[in-house]
């Protein structure tokens, strides 16, 4: 681990202008790997990808999935932030049915590597940042493969593509470090969840009209018949994705990685092509580059699909 002291069982690591204790750095929570992936190596990952990852956390409240004893022990889906957790780290109370969730926001590198050293393997965001919570700037398509074979997403994200394209909505596409693609769509947070759930619902319908033998948008998997779900079910308050440069808690430690539109025709893609130690190269190439800096409105969007329906 890098840029650490050692003290018994904790190493530091500066983080801007704090210095983060890391506890147990050699727990293994990735044992299948060689050499295992330790706690350390985990804060390394996201010390390395900070100035990629934190520009897609900042603001947003988080879900983070924590294991604390690796992937052989017990995973906690962590929404409230513990009292325990220090005072610089931010937090956003947010209402739910019949209350509140107090959820971690990380804005900088020390919350960042503070909650790596919590055993926080994947952070998933919102599609909203704190400030407007029922403003999403984010729409993602989740395409859903019946299997492991790839090429069915890659079909699926090429007429999604095309699709958005006809929109004229710019996307952009990501590798879940599962078996899929993200799409991911860029607002003006003009628009509420509810315009939004039903903005990508209608695009889903109509692409799977257009291709019924490959795609569907059954929600219940024994109706789907063999074929991808487009699952937009993430479009709804409070609902997360797996944010970009996120390690997933799979054999090998996968991680979810964007890529540019050419890179869809690379044979050797999949959605867990990147893993720890692989992916920092593919983010120095800002593959989401030809992204606009601002989100687009969905009027003029939704007005060009009930024309196309």
């Amino acid at each position: 681990m890098s840029g650490g002291e050692k003290r018994d069982d904790v190493r530091t690591v500066r983080a801007g202008r704090r210095t983060i204790e890391v506890h147990r750095p050699g727990k293994v929570l990735f044992p299948d790997r060689r050499p295992p992936l330790t706690k350390a190596g985990l804060v390394d990952h996201y010390h390395d990808l900070a100035p990629y990852l934190l520009p897609e956390l900042k603001g947003r409240p988080l879900m983070l999935e924590r294991h604390p004893d690796g992937l052989t022990g017990p995973r906690f889906m962590q929404k409230n932030t513990p009292a325990s957790y220090p005072e610089w780290v931010r937090r956003a109370e947010l209402p739910k049915k019949g209350g509140t969730v107090t959820h971690t926001v990380c804005d900088g590198e020390p919350t960042l590597l503070y909650l790596a050293d919590q055993a926080c393997v994947t952070f998933h965001r919102w599609q909203s940042r704190a400030d407007r919570p029922d403003h999403p700037d984010r729409l993602v398509f989740d395409l859903d493969p019946p299997g492991d074979d790839f090429e069915p997403v890659r079909s699926a994200a090429r007429q999604l593509g095309e699709l958005l394209a006809e929109l004229r909505l710019p996307a952009a596409l990501m590798t879940t470090g599962s078996r899929g693609l993200h799409v991911i769509v860029p607002l003006d947070r003009r628009a509420g969840f509810d315009a939004v759930r039903d903005f990508a619902g209608e695009t889903a319908d109509l692409l799977a009209a257009r291709d019924p033998d490959h795609l569907t948008t059954e929600v219940r998997t024994d109706a789907r018949g063999g074929r991808l779900y487009l699952d937009i079910q993430r479009n709804a308050y409070a609902q997360t994705a797996v944010a970009p440069y996120s390690v997933r808690a799979k054999p090998g430690a996968p991680v979810a990685t964007p890529i540019s539109w050419d890179q869809l025709s690379d044979p050797a893609l999949h959605g867990q092509r990147w893993s720890v130690g692989s992916v920092l190269e593919q983010a120095e190439k800002n593959p989401w580059s030809d992204l606009p800096a601002r989100g687009r409105g969905l009027g003029p969007a939704a007005r060009r699909l009930r024309a196309l329906r």
